[in-house]
Order: structure tokens, then C-alpha cells, then sequence
């Protein structure tokens, strides 16, 4: 006789099987490949529309980018890309110049990049921040606003944890107040109020203002993670390094500061995370990001806008497979780690 937790673990099985199989036959047996927008229609949703990608991919992943000069998008997706994988590799690395060789390579690859979207050199044209858009952009508001987001992040998380009283009230009351709006509060903040308070000559390109917000958004949440990491590394251990004659920034950088990041890397790895999908909210304020090209691409088309499944769903792919990534790294940092921990 057959169990009935068997029995509940054949018919989910079974249904999944369904599942894959019905899902193989939209996606693929039935699929439509070919940029033609009456194919897919005579589908009526019954197989997938993949020709809106090859019909919209120029746009959808790299946004309004003047199209003569999209090499210089793909050629900055691929900087992007490598910098973040070198420094990686970095972060990966036991030696200390490695790590460091490993930094400012990333750093480079990150400043050609930017070099390539803006132009304005060896005769390539200027095309203003305004312009940029799709996976270029949202790597670059990634990697940006997380490298920002570090040393203000541990400025805040030592201040409200060891600095005096009056500093530590200031870092409360600056990570309470980010922390405590929605960032979309602050990305508007950064489009409209900014420039209404403040003069012109204080009034830098929209990109940059939004780059600003999304460091200190990151560093507030950031401080809060470090300073628990803090709390946890036994007070002897800064009085054993103070008597070898050691000084307090040297006892933060060699030994308490690096055991904090160790002990609270899974919640820095959920951070970064985070930030890269929030990214897509720049899309409300103008700028066309990889979800926000999407609706450039699709939403003014009548004729593949009904096809907005199957690009949404290579949007979801592309972020699935960016935070895999972050999330693999995550993974080897922490079982690099580990011996160290025990």
C-alpha cells in the first residue's frame, strides 16, 4: 500500500512535469523566432513571441543610445562586466597586492567605460548622460553607488557606534531618515527638488544626482549591517592589539573592521543584491535603465506591444543571471572565509 505522503509526492512530481512540459512547448515547439510581428500574432499566446527580441534588442539593451554609436554601449557593457569579474577576482585573492592590482584595474575598466558612453575624445561625439540607457546603465548605477555606498557606510556605522555622543545622535538621525522614506521618495527628491533649491552651478546632471542618492541610500543600510558586525568582535581583542602597540586606526583596519565584514557577509551579499534591482526604479524619473528600456523599446510599438511577456521575461533572465553572480561571489567569500571563522 502507498503512503499518502507518497501519493503527494508522485502528483507534485507529476504536475511538475506538466509544468515543464507545457512550458517547453510555448517557449520552444511553438515558439516564434523570426522578427514577424503577424507570425506571432497567429499564435494568439499559445506559443512564445520571441521575435520581439530580435526585433527590439538594439533598445531594449542599450536604451536610446544614438545607434551609430552603440559599439561604444557594447564595448562599455563588456568594460563593465570585466571590471566587476576583476574585481572580484580581487576580492577573492589572498595576497594583498593581488587584491590591489585587482582594485585598480577594476577602477580603470570602470572610468573607459564611463570615457566610452560620454565621448568627446578622439572625435567621437559627445552623447550627454541623458542619453544613456539599457544593461550599460544599470551596471553603471550598480557598481557606482555600491563602491560609494562603502566608505560612508563605514563612516556611519563607526560614528553612531564608537563616536561620541553628539556625532553618534548625527549618524542615528542620518540613517533613520534614509532608511525611513522610500527610495523613489529620494530619487524624486534628487530630479526635482534638488535642482529647485539649489543654483545651477550646484546642480549636477541628473545621473549624477541620481548616482548620490543611491550611494547614501546603500550606505544607510550598509552602516546598520557593519555595526552589528561590529558588536560581535570581542572587546579583548582590541585591548591585546592596543599593548602590542598598535594604534586605534590600525586596530580598525587590521582586526576589528575586517572580522565585522566576515561575520555579516550573507546580509551584505543580500545587500548588493537589493541595489542592483533597485536600480530599475530610475526608470520613474527618466532614465532608461534595462526595465526602463524595455517600455522605450516596446511601449510606443502597436505592433509588438502586445508581446511584453516574452521581453519581460529576458529583463528578468538578464537581472536572475546578474544576481546569481553576486550571489555565487557571495558564496566563495563566505567558504574562503570559513576556516578563518572557526
Amino acid at each position: 500500500m502507498i503512503r499518502p505522503r507518497r501519493l503527494v509526492d508522485i502528483a507534485i512530481v507529476a504536475l511538475l512535469l506538466v509544468l515543464a512540459w507545457k512550458s517547453v512547448q510555448w517557449a520552444v515547439l511553438r515558439a516564434v523566432f523570426d522578427a514577424d510581428p503577424q507570425a506571432c500574432r497567429a499564435l494568439q499566446h499559445t506559443g512564445a513571441c520571441w521575435g520581439v527580441i530580435t526585433a527590439k534588442w538594439p533598445v531594449l539593451l542599450f536604451g536610446h543610445f544614438p545607434y551609430e554609436a552603440q559599439w561604444r554601449a557594447g564595448l562599455a557593457t563588456l568594460l563593465l562586466l570585466a571590471g566587476a569579474a576583476v574585481g572580484a577576482l580581487g576580492l577573492l585573492s589572498t595576497r594583498r597586492e593581488g587584491a590591489r592590482t585587482s582594485a585598480a584595474a577594476a577602477g580603470l575598466a570602470m572610468v573607459a567605460a564611463v570615457a566610452l558612453l560620454r565621448g568627446g575624445w578622439a572625435g567621437l561625439p559627445t552623447v550627454p548622460p541623458e542619453q544613456w540607457g539599457g544593461l550599460p546603465l544599470t551596471l553603471l548605477l550598480g557598481l557606482v553607488a555600491w563602491l560609494l555606498a562603502w566608505p560612508l557606510g563605514i563612516a556611519l556605522a563607526y560614528g553612531r557606534w564608537a563616536g561620541p555622543r553628539p556625532l553618534a545622535w548625527l549618524c542615528t538621525a542620518v540613517i533613520e531618515l534614509v532608511r525611513g522614506a522610500p527610495l523613489v521618495i529620494w530619487l524624486f527628491a534628487a530630479a526635482f527638488a534638488w535642482p529647485a533649491l539649489l543654483p545651477d552651478p550646484w546642480t549636477p546632471s541628473l545621473l549624477v544626482r541620481v548616482l548620490i542618492v543611491l550611494g547614501c541610500f546603500a550606505a544607510a543600510y550598509l552602516a546598520e549591517i557593519l555595526r552589528g558586525g561590529l558588536q560581535t568582535v570581542p572587546a579583548e581583542q582590541a585591548e591585546a592589539a592596543r599593548v602590542l602597540g598598535l594604534g586605534w586606526w590600525g586596530i580598525q583596519r587590521r582586526i576589528i573592521l575586517p572580522q565585522a565584514v566576515r561575520a555579516t557577509l550573507p546580509p551584505l551579499v543580500s545587500h548588493a543584491i537589493g541595489l542592483l534591482k533597485d536600480t530599475s526604479l530610475v526608470m520613474v524619473i527618466g532614465l532608461h535603465e534595462l526595465s526602463g528600456s524595455l517600455g522605450l523599446s516596446i511601449g510606443g510599438d502597436a505592433e509588438w506591444r502586445p508581446f511584453y511577456l516574452e521581453a519581460y521575461l529576458i529583463v528578468a533572465l538578464t537581472y536572475a543571471l546578474m544576481c546569481l553572480a553576486v550571489a555565487r561571489l557571495g558564496r566563495r567569500l563566505e567558504a574562503r572565509q570559513m576556516p578563518l571563522a572557526v
